[in-house]
């Protein structure tokens, strides 16, 4: 059990840190820094917003419009941050005991 808890665990990290990727990005391209022309650029923003679209949509759907400022990415974090807390304090302990 605790050797699924530590993969999941490991998991949720790995894709707070594929949400900061996206945001970064998204910055990098709205501020043309970086061109979504290039080829590589292209498919690293395909690849990464395939992977957090799915899940950040419904989060755009419930926030009301806030012009050009998207904080569904926030709003992510901090339910992912909530799910690795509730795991390492309340069921890892309780897994322990198993």
């Amino acid at each position: 059990m605790r050797a699924v808890l530590d993969l999941i665990l490991l998991v949720l990290e790995l894709y707070t840190w594929v949400i900061i990727a996206v945001a970064v990005l998204s910055w990098l391209i709205a501020f043309n820094v970086i061109n979504v022309y290039n080829d590589v650029v292209r498919a690293i923003w395909n690849a990464l917003n395939g992977l957090t679209e799915p899940v950040l949509r419904p989060i755009r759907r419930l926030l009301p419009n806030l012009g050009g400022l998207d904080i569904s990415p926030i709003i992510l974090l901090l339910g992912i941050f909530f799910i690795e807390r509730v795991i390492q304090y309340y069921i890892y302990p309780a897994a322990l005991r198993f």
